[in-house]
């Protein structure tokens, strides 16, 4: 297998890769998180990186990335990590952008300002309330489990564990860039072409059935 080596560079961390992998999943797979607004199919610019060293070792950009990023900034060496993968071995040095400043959902707020209450509650009161909550979640676990026979639970997790892989492979070829998706076509064009010609049956062999 051919690899090839990565460093991030604001968060100083690097590793090794398989060629054919995304600068995306490669960031990824060594902690480092990366937005993606719109899924990764390259319709925004939340995953670019700037290339310091080693472009030429990616592969060329793609028509969304000339799309979403202007001139200047792709002769600035900045790609889209969702459509960049590494082609050959080699050394490639990447930065990160800097995470935009976001705000609190009110979910996460109700629970900080919850958290602040408590604490100003007395001994005797913080007590209650943690009897009163434990309660309530065993009660919505034994309603949960006494509606939801172990047969019909049972059948449900296989559905979903299928439906889930299919989701799963259909997922990841949707994220492929098409310039990314020739070879994928020629390869099912020559399977099903290497498996017509195996159905057919041999000459020599319906020779001899006819004799």
């Amino acid at each position: 297998m051919t690899e090839a080596e990565i460093k991030f560079e604001r968060e100083n961390r690097d590793g090794v890769v398989a060629v054919g992998t995304y600068l995306f999943d490669a960031a990824r797979r060594l902690g480092i998180e990366v937005e993606a607004e719109c899924g990764r199919i390259g319709e925004c610019d939340s995953c670019e990186m700037r290339i310091t060293h080693g472009i030429e070792f990616l592969s060329e950009p793609t028509g969304a990335e000339i799309k979403q990023l202007s001139v200047s900034r792709r002769k600035n060496r900045e790609r889209l990590s969702c459509q960049v993968k590494f082609e050959k071995s080699g050394e490639v040095v990447a930065m990160t952008s800097k995470k935009k400043k976001e705000e609190k959902p009110k979910d996460e707020e109700m629970a900080e300002e919850y958290r602040k209450q408590f604490e100003e509650f007395p001994l005797e009161k913080k007590i209650a309330s943690l009897v009163q909550l434990e309660a309530i979640a065993l009660g919505e676990t034994f309603s949960f489990i006494l509606n939801s026979p172990s047969a019909v639970l049972g059948k449900m997790m296989d559905v979903l564990a299928q439906f889930g892989l299919k989701m799963d492979a259909d997922a990841k070829n949707a994220t492929r860039p098409n310039e990314h998706k020739e070879n994928t076509k020629k390869t099912n064009v020559d399977d099903s072409q290497t498996k017509s010609s195996k159905d057919q049956p041999d000459s020599k062999n319906s020779d001899t059935a006819e004799v």
